[in-house]
């Protein structure tokens, strides 16, 4: 619509001014969302990381910026560098928010840097006048700035204790939404209005104002009669800045707009992704933080508008600068959804499989750790939290897996074991001792962590009992299908409370209530789950997989498994593969097939696992592998350090002709050895994957653990 496209918009001024208001009402639900107990829970990385991040871009851009003769002076090339520091808020809350991940370690990292970057913007602004003075003169005017600042400060914090309040509360009595929202609107616009006259901004004002309220009762109430006038204002901002795109000029200089974009992406990268890693967060959430605010935000458009009237950048810069920024941008919701795809594909890979999980290691924990017979709980939120009470009222062993600042210093006032650190981590489960524990219970924030966790964790224990927390609906056969024992969906077991409640009042036996309850649960709320279609379920087993290491594989002609069934066959204690879905020859599809699913000819299926798993699966359904038989059951042994079996080959103890059983795989460590031939030898601590009748089992239990090392 703009005066350099179709021309229906001429006047700069109009479109400046919706975009001063969008931004100004942006700012202000901003500053109304800010929790200063949010930024508490991460207020390392926040003020340290957040405050070197800016100082660092800042420094580096305009050293750049002024060696490339991009800038003429150092108070400008210090101005660009402000504006390449700040990231979108706006567009990365949006997209942690639509992916499930605002609670998980890189969201928190992110959101943490984000909310000292928009306060930064504040002190930017009222520096700004100062960086347009000569050089002998700036000291002066950046202290003159910074009183300025002061004093307004203490002048928000008299009006935001004692006047706004009463205020806010006068407005509420009269119950009137529409006197409530004007109200709010005055006060936003009018303080808005006063820093621009004292020669700060009004964007600085509205952030403020945000500010005063968002400690008062009313935040809430505040921002739900707020928040559709923010996202009509914050939507009519983004359009202003693709108005104000001249698309001619940034062809014509190309070259330095591809400049600011790879100094935006790589060198913006380079420096968060570091001081992540600084404050010994995993690899992963290094990266994911570091390519995920690689952008320019939208408040650098405020800035620069400002910098403008200063003189501060060129017509030409501040061009370039906006199609930085949207470039920027459109990239990021791409970033957000591919990276963690990306990086779970390069864990499968051996080469970078060891560099990507080198700071996996616990950052903290407990001393003195004795983990055996023990319950992991991983995740300390609400959920974890109540778990935890519940186990250690009825003295049980507990290690708790968290990586949440503030949520391990709880732990350690209340002297619970813990772990410091990603639960998902194959690392970290090791230092858990997931081999030794009863059970485990996943409680955390995001999908994909839970499902990585449960693979995991089976990997190193794969007969652990495990209860997982399902975020949402489309995750209970997913984590089924993973190996989970059990899958809790919180709303659905709300209905299902509710409705046992109900039934009692009706008069129905609490016998048959408690039936019919436990019926759907093992039925995995398939009654209360709405009728989906074929192809959404596809399409959300396809994302699910997505963060997972997949494959296809057509099943051979004449493979031994053709006529198992899935539960029969064994796959998973045999290769470690879980089947996700089912293709049929004849065209039938069967997704999350269950333990008695047939496996026929001519299948097509779709495995989850890890290249190692895939090998294996492969030799499974090729080769002549001796199989269960009906009755056969299957155990896992550990041989301890006193055990006969330790130091000697499997042809030394032939079980096979002395029990009738057999070892077709060994655990050692992070290393699975399947379907072990008779000259593998066997080594204390190593998991033995016996199959054979129940009885004989057990007797070879017996022999292989002495009653002495029990």
């Amino acid at each position: 619509m703009g005066p350099f496209e179709l021309g229906f918009i001429h006047d700069y001024e109009q479109v400046e001014t919706v975009a001063e208001l969008g931004v100004t009402f942006l700012l202000f639900t901003i500053g109304v969302e800010f929790s200063f107990a949010e930024l508490n829970k991460v207020k390392n990385i926040s003020l340290g990381g957040g405050g070197l991040q800016i100082a660092l871009t800042i420094g580096l851009t305009a050293f750049i910026s002024v060696t490339a003769g991009w800038v003429t002076s150092v108070p400008q090339g210090v101005f660009l560098g402000e504006l390449l520091s700040l990231s979108s808020t706006a567009v990365v809350l949006k997209a942690l928010m639509e992916s499930n991940e605002t609670s998980t370690s890189h969201g928190q990292v992110m959101l943490g840097i984000l909310i000292i970057q928009d306060l930064a913007l504040g002190l930017m602004l009222a520096v700004l006048p100062a960086l347009n003075q000569p050089v002998d003169e700036i000291g002066i005017a950046l202290w003159i700035a910074l009183l300025k600042l002061a004093l307004f400060a203490l002048g928000a914090i008299i009006v935001g204790k004692w006047l706004i309040p009463p205020l806010l509360r006068l407005l509420a009595k009269t119950e009137s939404r529409e006197l409530f929202l004007l109200g709010i609107v005055a006060l936003c616009l009018g303080i808005a209005l006063l820093t621009g006259k004292i020669g700060l901004s009004t964007e600085m004002g509205a952030f403020v104002a945000g500010l005063m309220i968002s400690e008062v009762e009313y935040s809430d109430q505040t921002l739900d009669y707020v928040e559709p006038l923010r996202d009509i204002c914050a939507a009519a901002f983004f359009v202003s800045i693709g108005i104000l795109i001249d698309p001619t000029f940034l062809w014509n200089n190309l070259p330095l707009i591809l400049g600011l974009v790879s100094l935006v992406l790589v060198g913006k990268f380079l420096i968060i992704t570091p001081l992540v890693l600084l404050f010994r967060y995993p690899l992963k959430t290094a990266i994911i933080a570091g390519l995920g605010l690689a952008q320019i935000g939208e408040f650098s458009f405020v800035l620069a508008e400002q910098g403008t009237h200063f003189g501060l950048i060129s017509k030409e810069l501040y061009m370039s600068v906006l199609g930085t920024t949207a470039m920027t941008l459109i990239v990021t919701p791409f970033v957000f959804r591919f990276l963690p795809i990306l990086l779970s594909k390069a864990e499968s890979l051996p080469a970078l499989e060891k560099w990507l999980t080198k700071f996996d290691t616990p950052i903290k924990d407990s001393e003195d750790l004795l983990l055996h017979d023990h319950i992991i709980v991983c995740g300390y939120g609400r959920v974890g939290k109540n778990v935890v009470k519940l186990l250690v009222s009825q003295g049980h062993q507990v290690l708790v897996i968290e990586q949440s600042e503030e949520k391990i210093k709880k732990l350690r006032d209340k002297k619970i074991p813990y772990l410091y650190g990603n639960a998902s981590s194959l690392l970290l489960l090791e230092k858990a001792e997931v081999g030794a524990a009863k059970g485990m219970a996943i409680a955390l924030p995001d999908p994909m962590s839970s499902r990585l966790c449960v693979k995991r964790a089976l990997q190193l224990n794969p007969e652990l009992d495990m209860v997982v927390r399902a975020n949402e609906m489309e995750d209970i056969g997913m984590l089924y299908q993973l190996g989970a024992k059990e899958v809790i969906q919180p709303e659905f077991e709300a209905s299902l409370e509710l409705s046992s409640h109900l039934f009692r009042v009706l008069g129905l036996p609490r016998v048959t209530i408690e039936a019919d309850i436990q019926k759907i649960r093992e039925s995995q709320y398939l009654q209360l789950q709405p009728e989906r279609s074929p192809e959404e379920i596809s399409r959300e087993l396809e994302e699910a997989v997505s963060t997972m290491d997949n494959k296809w594989y057509t099943l051979p002609t004449n493979s031994t498994l053709v006529g198992m069934s899935i539960e029969k066959a064994h796959v998973r204690s045999l290769t470690g593969v879980s089947i996700i879905e089912i293709k049929r020859f004849s065209g039938e599809k069967i997704d999350y097939p269950d333990a008695k699913t047939m496996i026929e000819t001519g299948d097509k299926l779709l495995l989850v696992g890890t290249p190692n798993d895939f090998e294996s699966f492969d030799y499974l359904a090729t080769q002549k592998v001796i199989l269960p038989k009906e009755g056969d059951a299957c155990l896992w042994v550990l041989v301890p350090k006193n055990s006969d079996f330790a130091g000697k080959k499997l042809e030394e103890i032939n079980l096979q002709e002395r029990f009738g059983t057999v070892i077709q795989g060994i655990r050692r460590q992070r290393k699975y050895i399947r379907f072990p031939d008779l000259k593998t030898d066997i080594q204390a601590g190593d998991n033995l994957l016996l199959f054979g009748k129940l009885d004989l089992l057990n007797q070879v239990s017996k022999f292989v653990t002495p009653q002495d090392a029990i």
